[in-house]
């Protein structure tokens, strides 16, 4: 790939980025990560690793004003087609699409190509760590999705099962916590496992911080009313 073709597909990228926790900044993490992964392997083909990086969510968009779309089907279909135009071949065209169309944590569809997998781990490596937690809470916040969530008897709600809620202590439960399981190559590991401690506490302290203030709160006040 040119420099001339990077530029291009990048601006269409950035033509296509509206989301403040999948922005171009971390179109380029996702992208540094999976350069670094990639000189651990025999990759077949660097460039469709570059532009499905590039475009793995070129989707969000679409999918923010209707959450009823997944952003990696419909940023495939969009990757494919672009590329298409600038006279790509058919064949890496698909291939980047099979990249894109993969990459989502939440869903059936896995990554069959190396390719596909760096993709995979390099996207879920920017919700490990410290970096995972501040984007969650920056989506959380944009979507106006609540920090935690009471049940009936004032205990916070960590069911990660229950996907009505959408809490960030659910989606740690959920994603967060279980991202280090799900990846494919070694070097993704390797990165990941420097992280995870980062992400646990954090976790971990905020978590005690609520369930302290709540139980001394409701103690209190009990105090107070019964008076």
């Amino acid at each position: 790939m040119t420099q001339a073709e990077y530029t291009e597909i990048e601006n269409y990228m950035l033509s296509q980025m509206q989301d403040s926790s999948h922005d171009k900044h971390h179109i380029y993490r996702v992208l540094n990560s999976a350069l670094d992964i990639a000189n651990y392997v025999e990759i077949e083909d660097i460039d469709v690793l570059i532009a499905a990086c590039l475009l793995h969510d070129i989707g969000r968009e679409k999918q923010f004003s209707n959450p009823e779309l997944c952003h990696a089907q419909i940023g495939s279909e969009m990757a494919y087609e672009y590329l298409l135009s600038r006279q790509w071949t058919a064949k890496k065209s698909a291939h980047v699409k099979e990249c894109i169309s993969c990459h989502r944590y939440r869903g059936n569809n896995k990554p069959q190509s190396l390719e596909a997998k760096i993709l995979f781990d390099a996207d879920k490596l920017d919700v490990s760590g410290a970096m995972g937690i501040a984007r969650t809470l920056m989506y959380k916040a944009q979507v106006a999705g609540p920090l935690y969530i009471l049940d009936e008897d004032g205990e916070i709600i960590i069911d990660a099962k229950n996907t009505e809620s959408t809490s960030f202590f659910q989606e740690y439960n959920y994603k967060l916590k279980n991202v280090y399981d799900s990846l494919y190559t070694e070097r993704a590991k390797e990165i990941a496992i420097k992280r995870q401690k980062t992400a646990a506490d954090f976790y971990d302290g905020l978590f005690a911080e609520i369930s302290d203030n709540y139980e001394y709160g409701r103690a209190k006040l009990r105090e107070v009313l019964h008076r």
